[in-house]
């Protein structure tokens, strides 16, 4: 995608085609912190570990592996609903029990929450915990980066959704997109620590089979399928950072499924501040409330899942129609937002901006490249959003 804009400045500009818009706006989130640290210096204390972390770990892990030993002789469609309905809560809180441990909110000491990771990974049945840490690192450090951040679905991706049934069978199969595609787009060798994920993984998984057959085994998996598909708990996936307003792309859930999934939801706040434990970033919203207020948000999953499968997010512009957006940043000086139409790309070359990205008309300037409001230092970070028709 960064050739494509590379080609297009080569072309000339204002001509229909496919490549970007541009822009020039920073990820929110580095600048947000520096401000309410600096009027609310307190929330330095909210810093570190949970101390309950392992035994709430712990407590899920034994509760599961238990639910799936328990099931050795059940029938396979008793083993789906208890998968779907108990199950899938139980490996979604672990899933995101992992991602609290990538930023090392259990222990001072990192090692000892890769350890954790590892004992969390263990009822989910595929080893993924150190891998996910190596990409997760980089989703927080470089938000939205084109070929970086692996949390932003590809351009493929975009062409293969197109109606309402490929966009059931991408949100039922988003765990197996968000899991391979960083083996196409970025992969990256193992280390010795993924090797220990792998063995410890595949030990268990043999444990369960010899002992108590393959229906407990396959009960942990559905458990990790059905609950990052078209499941409430699984649409955080999609609540976190698929844009529906062009000067926010970074959104919070306030709902009661934050109480079991280590307050995730309360995504804003995590990315202002990843070193505070899940369970404290409430107080965050708390102690500085003018910061969240203003931004929107959602009180339920379910809902986002419904809306993305319906009629999903207004880009509230006349030149984007309705369209779900994800934003990403291309590390090669200036790029863009991709817009894509029934999976079309098209060439903006004038628009009216819109609130957060200052007044005035989109104009030429970096050569090719579209910026607003005369924001033409190429210094500025700027951001691409690639988006496809979610009509």
């Amino acid at each position: 995608m960064g050739f494509e804009g590379k080609q297009r400045e080569e072309e000339g500009e204002g001509v229909m085609a496919t490549d970007f818009f541009w822009s020039y706006t920073d990820e929110p989130h580095a600048s947000r912190r520096r401000q309410i640290l600096s009027q609310y210096p307190q929330i330095k204390q909210l810093f570190g570990p949970d101390p309950f972390a392992f035994l709430k770990i712990a407590m899920v892990v034994v509760l599961q592996l238990w639910t799936a030993t328990y099931l050795h002789n059940a029938g396979w469609l008793k083993i789906l609903i208890v998968a779907y309905f108990f199950g899938s809560f139980l490996n979604h809180n672990l899933f995101l029990a992992i991602h609290e441990l990538s930023h090392n909110l259990a222990f001072s000491k990192p090692v000892y929450n890769r350890w954790l990771g590892i004992f969390a990974n263990l009822p989910i049945g595929v080893p993924m915990s150190v891998t996910f840490q190596k990409y997760h690192l980089e989703h927080h450090r470089f938000q939205g980066v084109d070929g970086v951040d692996m949390d932003i679905p590809t351009l493929t991706e975009a062409h293969l959704v197109k109606n309402i049934v490929s966009k059931s069978i991408w949100v039922i199969l988003q765990l197996f997109f968000y899991a391979l595609r960083p083996i196409f787009i970025k992969p990256k060798p193992p280390g010795i620590w993924e090797f220990v994920n792998l063995i410890i993984q595949l030990a268990l998984d043999a444990v369960i089979v010899h002992f108590w057959g393959w229906k407990s085994f396959g009960y942990l998996i559905l458990s990790t399928f059905v609950g990052g598909g078209m499941h409430p708990m699984a649409g955080h996936f999609i609540s976190e950072h698929y844009v529906f307003k062009p000067d926010q792309e970074t959104y919070s859930y306030y709902g009661p499924l934050n109480l079991m999934t280590w307050s995730v939801g309360y995504h804003n706040e995590h990315h202002d501040f990843p070193r505070i434990a899940g369970t404290k970033l409430r107080k965050v919203r708390e102690i500085a409330p003018e910061f969240y207020d203003n931004l929107d948000s959602y009180k339920s999953w379910s809902q986002v899942v419904h809306l993305a499968l319906q009629r999903t997010y207004a880009f509230p512009n006349k030149s984007s129609g309705s369209k779900l957006l994800w934003i990403h940043r291309d590390g090669d000086g200036c790029v863009g937002a991709k817009l894509l139409r029934e999976v079309k790309c098209i060439w903006v070359d004038s628009f009216e901006c819109i609130g957060g990205f200052g007044g005035g008309v989109w104009g030429s300037v970096c050569g090719g490249r579209l910026g607003c409001g005369g924001a033409s230092d190429s210094s500025d970070v700027d951001y691409r959003a690639c988006a496809f028709d979610f009509l």
